[in-house]
Parts: structure tokens; C-alpha cells; sequence
């Protein structure tokens, strides 16, 4: 029986790349070409190409919902990878695209929906992002990780099945992690994660508050890329990292409490794991303000607490980590309670019914 084709896009963040991984990774290899589509200078063309699918890159322009010269430059670079990818499409014939969103998304869509092929997306946000708005009146079926943003899509296309989660996340030995990070164990771990890009704000307050810090947890620090502080190497308890691959679902099994922006596919993995969250969102002068809405959805159903950038300061981070180590049990019974859709397994059979 020969193989079908699929297309996975989407990029800009690792928040766009790693839900496809999860996905690629369940999928049944011999039965599927699987290739993937992204920009030319995006962290989807290093993630993907450490899990070896073949890549293809185009060109991608930045949508924004403002006025600016570079939308004109933009709307150029769009057009151009339209056409790439329609070319790429051509070639490999896929059954199926799916896509997680950004930037480089559209072309890939508009490209698959003038040869007519089927289109699935999952939307990870309480409301759409202006990538997945474009790309609603293409797609065959519309993914969403929250109830709240199913109203934002058209019904027929809609419907609500959680967050993939990566099966390998759910893994980690918190032996492995304890023996990674040299801890003892005596107090808990704090894991902090700015994103794949990392977070200055949090970065230099959490250094700046190091030392009363580290008189009540172990911390593990995962800074982005670049932001290592090499004054900082040496401190006992305190351990720095750019970014973390295979060995992440070891920390995150020896982590007590984690301190984390508000991108969905994060959240709903320490969701999964049952860690306590401290979510510092972007701010709306950073982002459309998407993560303040999912950091606000997890507070209300009690499974973090939310702390405002625009707030945070030394006292303010000691103060919300007190709180949340203090109720640590009670978030975790309350985590327990929720009702987690099988995402991956949903999404897997939507893919092998084409």
C-alpha cells in the first residue's frame, strides 16, 4: 500500500511548532510521508530538523494589524511565498495540511486551498490570532484549545478538543531530573520558562532577587537563547539553561512549581502535569494580549495565579511564589478535578480518516 502525504506549518515560536512535533511523533511512519513547511530563518527549521522530516522554506511577511511601510514590503514577501509554496505543494501532492498558525502559515493555506486540498488548524488561544482569522474561511476543520473560542470561528468547522500534549512530556523520571540538576531535594523547585525566546523582564528581576530566592527553592532557570548570565554559572542551587530539548521532561517531573508566560501549549503541559503555575503573561504592548486571556482562564478555574509585568518587581515575585508554594496542594487537587480532551488522539484520527 503506498503512503499518503502530509504538510504540517506553522512557526515564529516554539508555541506554533511544538503541538505539530507531538503529533508527528504518534504518527504512523510507514504509512505516511510526513514534510513540513516553514520560514526560512524561523525556530521551526531548527526543531524540525532535530526530529530529521524533511523541510521545505519560503518566504514569509509579518501581519500586522497596524499601519506600516513594511505591511507594503510584506504583502510582497506573502505573495512570493504563496507561490513557493504552491510549487512545493505540486511536487509533493499531500493528502493533508495541518497548521498550527503564524505568520507562515497563510501562504502554505492559500496554496493548499487553490489545489484543494484539505485543510485542518488548531488554534491554541482564547481568541485567534490575525494568522488563524485569515485562515478560518480556508480550512476544512478548525481545532480550538479553549471553550471560549469556538464563538470566534464559524460553527460548522469549530469544535473544542484541548491542547496536544507531547506523550514524552509525560514521561520525565524525577530521579533523571534530580540527578541532571544536582539538587538534594531539601527544597522545592522553582522552574522558570520565558518561552523559547526568552523574557528580559523576568530574567533580570529572578537574577536580581537570586539571593532570598535561593533560601527557599532549588531554581532552574531556562532563559532563552543568548540570555545566559556567565557571572552566574557557579551559584550553587541555581542552574541555567538557553534552552532545553530531551531532557525537559525530566526537570519537569522534579519541578514543585513553575513560573511560565501565558502561551497556551505551556500551560495546558503543566496542566497535564499537575505543576502549580505562576503566569507572568505578556503584555499588550508586547502581543495582542492573547496571553493575559489564557492566563486569566486558568486563575479563575484555580489552576494558577497571574501576575502582570507591568507588576512584577522583586517583592511582588517573592510574594505570588510564597502564595503559590503555600497552596501547592490545594492547585494540585483542583488540577486533578480538570477534564483534559484527548487532543492528540482526536486529532490523529481526524488525520487518518483522509
Amino acid at each position: 500500500m503506498s503512503k499518503k502525504t502530509i504538510v504540517f506549518t506553522g512557526g515564529g515560536s516554539a508555541g506554533h511548532v511544538t503541538p505539530n512535533i507531538a503529533i508527528i511523533n504518534e504518527m504512523d511512519h510507514s504509512k505516511w510521508n510526513i514534510n513540513y513547511i516553514g520560514s526560512k530563518n524561523g525556530i521551526e527549521k531548527e526543531l524540525i530538523e532535530k526530529i530529521h522530516i524533511p523541510y521545505y522554506e519560503i518566504s514569509s511577511g509579518k501581519l500586522r494589524r497596524y499601519i506600516d511601510f513594511e505591511n507594503v514590503v510584506d504583502t510582497f514577501r506573502v505573495v512570493k511565498g504563496c507561490l513557493e509554496a504552491r510549487r512545493i505543494l505540486k511536487k509533493i501532492k499531500p493528502a493533508l495540511i495541518f497548521s498550527k498558525g503564524g505568520f507562515v502559515s497563510v501562504p502554505v493555506i492559500i496554496a493548499a486551498k487553490s489545489l484543494k486540498i484539505p485543510i485542518l488548524i488548531h488554534e491554541s488561544d482564547m481568541t485567534p490570532g490575525l494568522a488563524n482569522k485569515i485562515s478560518q474561511r480556508f480550512a476544512t476543520k478548525i481545532f480550538t484549545s479553549f471553550e471560549e473560542t469556538v464563538k470566534y470561528f464559524p460553527t460548522e468547522k469549530a469544535v473544542v478538543i484541548g491542547s496536544p500534549i507531547r506523550n514524552e512530556i509525560l514521561m520525565g523520571s524525577k530521579s533523571k531530573g534530580m540527578q541532571l540538576l544536582g539538587f538534594d531535594g531539601r527544597l522545592p523547585i522553582l522552574t522558570i520558562m520565558g518561552g523559547s525566546l526568552g523574557a528580559k523582564k523576568i530574567n533580570d528581576t529572578v537574577r536580581s532577587s537570586l539571593k532570598p530566592l535561593l533560601e527557599k527553592y532549588r531554581i532552574v532557570h531556562l532563559c532563552g537563547k543568548g540570555n545566559k548570565d556567565e557571572t552566574l554559572m557557579d551559584v550553587p542551587g541555581y542552574k541555567q539553561f538557553e534552552y532545553v530539548h530531551g531532557e525537559l521532561s525530566d526537570i519537569l517531573a522534579a519541578t514543585d512549581i513553575v513560573l511560565t508566560r501565558g502561551g497556551s501549549n505551556a500551560i495546558f503541559e503543566f496542566l497535564a502535569l499537575k505543576i502549580p503555575m505562576l503566569i507572568i503573561p505578556l503584555s499588550k504592548k508586547q502581543s495582542r494580549g492573547d496571553q493575559i486571556l489564557n492566563a486569566k482562564s486558568f486563575e479563575e478555574k484555580g489552576y494558577s495565579l497571574t501576575l502582570e509585568e507591568e507588576d512584577l518587581n522583586i517583592d511582588s515575585l517573592a510574594s505570588h511564589l510564597e502564595q503559590l508554594i503555600r497552596n501547592k496542594e490545594k492547585f494540585k487537587k483542583t488540577m486533578e478535578r480538570s477534564v483534559q480532551g484527548n487532543a492528540l488522539r482526536i486529532i490523529l484520527k481526524h488525520i487518518e480518516a483522509r
